[in-house]
């Protein structure tokens, strides 16, 4: 198959051996079967490793989108001789599996490979092989938009077969990506769907698929009475060795049921609100070097600009490793996003037009974010990003350090988007709150919440759970929290908040209230 076309249907697959490691693990843990299904077939390896495991069964249904995949399974089964087994080139999107598995009486056990890709790499390649375009998530306004609206394929089949299972005796045993398996199992347990008993086992995708990406065999047992909404996790093929244990609380997912339940207290009220650096979506125009008194664009160009709209840049990379000082440069364009850029010409008419310049490529960022706003945009910028001190994290590194970020040659050193950041007043305030996100009791917080494995382990909605306050307490710090928190919403035009008082209430320019209550 050729490269795009494999990229296109997530085609990894799976290798004999492993598909015969799975099934002699299910049948040796008790996994029994009457219906067996496999909805992205491939070219057979588990419907062949099925038949051998599961003799008893009563029919094998193997599914896949690919005529010569199909052919080439009927080859595989030909060879074993296989009985009962029903091969069909259908395309997954296109069967209403709930009325598929109504006339299918007995236990039924869905098993597979399903793809390994996301909706939106399919649509740049401009794939068909796509489910129906909407929102199942249900994300609002911005975050349908951006990067939360972007799923995995196999997320999305998986969550219809497990509907569809809904209340049938079964068991569903796939491999996909361990953020996969992770979010399939929060959107059952949020819509108490009937799956219980569930535990991932990671597996080597380097080894197997040459994939460089977390992988593991989620076994979701359906049809189960009793709700339970946590799934341990195994390194292997077994159940020896636990590594731990995540699950919901609430509505959301955290890493370490057992620790997070010790440090709870911390879970609380944000005081400060956590921003993203700037987003520009075309490096090789908006970053720099300075090399010999000249700056020097990604394209190793040499640029003659002003300065008014140049800043000192630090990336994700830099504060993960502890790098504070900056050998790069940004062009940001507004202070605001109401901005209007024309405004450029007449300040900066050197900047202006290096931007004219290189007008195709800023005008063709493919990010709807761009769309309708002011020529040569940027996105994430507002009062907080000129902030003089900030203390910013890392979202891409397996770490949680915070790390204090002040000014360089006169001016603030702004964030990219790989970073999330506090902005501060002073380099008091700034070192006050680094030492209490560094604190052992912090990071063990932290870890207890993130997944390192993810593409972005440390998120806004982690951070945003973070109560420097109640942290600050437990360090006996409380002084100075009375000292720095109380304006902790001076870069959004706020009111001092009333962090010390019970029950009280604060509001921020553009901003719904929240309440704040001190506990005892």
């Amino acid at each position: 198959m050729r490269a795009t076309k494999r990229a296109e249907f997530g085609d990894f697959q799976t290798p004999p051996g492993l598909a015969r490691e799975v099934v002699e693990f299910l049948r040796a843990t008790g996994v029994t079967a009457d219906v067996i299904v496999e909805p992205t077939c491939g070219q057979g390896s588990f419907v062949c490793a099925a038949v051998a495991a599961f003799p008893k069964a009563k029919a094998i249904y193997g599914f896949d989108i690919n005529p010569a995949y199909v052919r080439d399974a009927e080859q595989a089964l030909r060879h074993d001789g296989a009985r009962n087994v029903h091969l069909e080139c259908r395309n997954f999107f296109q069967v209403n599996w709930k009325e598929f598995f109504s006339d299918k009486s007995g236990r039924v056990l869905v098993i597979g490979n399903p793809p390994w890709v996301t909706n939106s790499a399919l649509g740049v390649l401009g794939s068909s092989n796509l489910p129906e375009k909407l929102n199942f998530h249900g994300h609002s306004g911005l975050a349908a938009k951006t990067g939360k609206a972007n799923f995995d394929i196999s997320e999305w089949m998986l969550i219809r077969l497990l509907e569809a299972l809904h209340h049938r005796t079964g068991c569903a045993a796939v491999l996909c990506k361990t953020a996969t398996a992770r979010k399939l199992l929060r959107h059952a347990w949020v819509n108490r769907l009937s799956v219980g008993h569930a535990s991932l086992h990671l597996i080597d995708a380097k080894t197997h698929f040459q994939a460089s990406v977390d992988a593991c065999l989620l076994v979701a047992h359906t049809g189960v009475a009793k709700f339970t909404s946590i799934a341990p996790v195994y390194p292997g093929l077994s159940f020896d060795g636990r590594i731990s244990t995540f699950g919901l609380l609430g509505k959301e997912l955290v890493a370490d049921v057992d620790e997070y339940l010790q440090l709870r207290a911390i879970d609380g009220v944000p005081y400060y609100t956590w921003r993203s650096g700037v987003k520009h979506d075309a490096v090789g125009v908006m970053e720099f070097r300075k090399e010999n008194g000249h700056f020097t664009n990604g394209y190793q160009e040499k640029c003659d600009l002003e300065t008014t709209y140049l800043f000192p840049l630090l990336k994700s990379s830099d504060i993960a490793n502890g790098r504070t000082t900056s050998e790069r440069y940004v062009l940001v364009t507004q202070r605001k996003p109401s901005d209007n850029t024309i405004a450029i010409k007449e300040k900066a008419p050197k900047t202006w037009a290096y931007l004219m310049a290189r007008a195709n490529i800023l005008d063709q960022r493919r990010s709807i974010i761009y769309k309708k706003r002011h020529r040569f945009s940027v996105f994430g910028v507002g009062d907080y990003s000129f902030a003089p001190w900030k203390v910013a994290v890392s979202s891409m590194y397996k770490n949680c350090r915070f790390q204090v970020v002040g000014r360089q040659d006169g001016k603030p050193i702004i964030l990219d988007d790989t970073c999330y950041f506090i902005p501060c007043s002073s380099e008091a305030e700034a070192t006050f709150l680094c030492e209490l996100l560094n604190s052992d009791i912090c990071q063990r917080f932290l870890r207890s919440l993130v997944f390192f494995d993810a593409k972005r382990p440390v998120t806004i909605d982690v951070l945003n759970r973070i109560d420097l306050k109640e942290i600050a307490q437990l360090l006996n710090r409380e002084f100075d929290s009375c000292k720095f928190l109380v304006n902790a919403a001076q870069f959004e035009g706020g009111q001092p908040l009333l962090v010390f008082e019970k029950n009280a209430k604060y509001r921020t320019k553009g901003s719904s209230a929240r309440r704040v209550s001190r506990r005892k």
